[in-house]
């Protein structure tokens, strides 16, 4: 009897050894399969930047294609920084929401409570919701609204700009003070205000011309810096969505604010897609992917989160194919995208 009962032992925990095995088996063909597409997509879409794909903070894929300037055949690297485009909005957002956990500001605050310069009788209506939103219908400082605040969505720079402003009111600072200590406190080392000349490692950015040749753009910073002018790179926008999504720069209810939806766009890419505060997704896909795209002249980036696996996509380009017509820009980000969001469904 006891030799039948160590034989059935022996037995299971044989079992178990084989099935943890073939797990360790199965999971690692996965992760090469992944890497082999990716490989793919990038090189087939010419791409010419740096991608970054994490689990649980452990590298899946980090590779960089081509050069930081092409004229130079300077070769890529994983330390080199790129214009992140609107991504910027997140972390404006942020700085918001801190202020807002602080008890500084309210959402439906309007903005004459901070900047009463502005002499625009819709100072006195459009909140700070609104300007996180894209819904506050401002088109210039020195025009009325284009529409009746909180009646519409029209994506707009602007807004972000003045919750900058409204920002430096209440904090006596410079965004530039603000952004940058904020960087620092968090260990974002590679992270910059383009004012902030500490930088050394930021590439050159490229467009197609009318002749199909990539030529150097040298307006890549000319966006209002909270809206889209900010400078990272991957390693720094992996960690920036490790500690977001794990409740390290906001709270859990805070963060629940950012990823819920507020307003609709009709995307030149995605369609339709939903806005937070600062980050967007398709309707009812914030549980599965989660981020946002960023383009500057010569640069187009993505950086998205994937709650349910804890997977973080970074995609940071400094070649922009096709800038009058930003879904073929944009083809290597999306055709990334859709692979580790199908990825995230198996």
């Amino acid at each position: 009897m006891k030799l039948q009962k160590y034989f059935f032992l022996n037995l299971t925990i044989l079992l178990l050894l084989f099935s943890c095995e073939s797990s360790k088996k199965l999971t690692e063909i996965k992760k090469n399969e992944i890497t082999t597409e990716i490989d793919k997509i990038c090189l087939e879409n010419k791409f010419n930047g740096s991608v970054l794909l994490t689990k649980n903070n452990k590298n899946i894929y980090s590779k960089t294609f081509g050069y930081s300037d092409i004229s130079e055949k300077t070769i890529l690297n994983k330390n080199n920084q790129f214009v992140i485009g609107s991504i910027s909005k997140q972390i404006t957002a942020v700085l918001i929401l801190k202020e807002y956990e602080k008890g500084k500001l309210k959402f439906e605050d309007k903005i004459s409570n901070y900047l009463p310069e502005i002499k625009q009788s819709w100072a006195d209506d459009v909140t700070i919701h609104q300007l996180l939103t894209h819904t506050h219908g401002i088109v210039d400082i020195e025009n009325p609204l284009e529409f009746e605040q909180g009646s519409q969505f029209h994506y707009s720079q602007l807004g972000f700009e003045l919750l900058s402003k409204i920002l430096e009111k209440i904090t006596n600072k410079t965004f530039e003070q603000l952004s940058t200590e904020f960087f620092v406190q968090n260990g974002l080392k590679n992270t910059f205000h383009p004012n902030n000349k500490t930088y050394k490692n930021l590439v050159k950015g490229y467009e197609e011309n009318e002749n199909g040749l990539l030529e150097y753009v040298d307006n890549s910073l000319i966006n209002y810096v909270p809206a889209g002018s900010f400078i990272s790179n991957c390693e720094d926008l992996n960690k920036w969505n490790e500690m977001l999504h794990s409740n390290k720069l906001v709270k859990k209810t805070t963060l629940k604010l950012m990823s819920t939806k507020y307003a609709t766009r009709i995307h030149p890419i995605f369609e339709t897609v939903e806005y937070g505060y600062g980050l967007l997704f398709k309707d009812g896909e914030s549980e599965i992917q989660i981020g946002a795209l960023g383009y500057a002249p010569g640069f187009a980036s993505a950086s998205y989160y994937y709650p349910k696996t804890k997977m973080n996509l970074v995609i940071l380009e400094n070649t922009a194919y096709s800038p009058n017509n930003i879904k073929n820009t944009f083809k290597p980000h999306i055709e990334l995208m859709n692979l580790v969001k199908k990825t995230n469904a198996q």
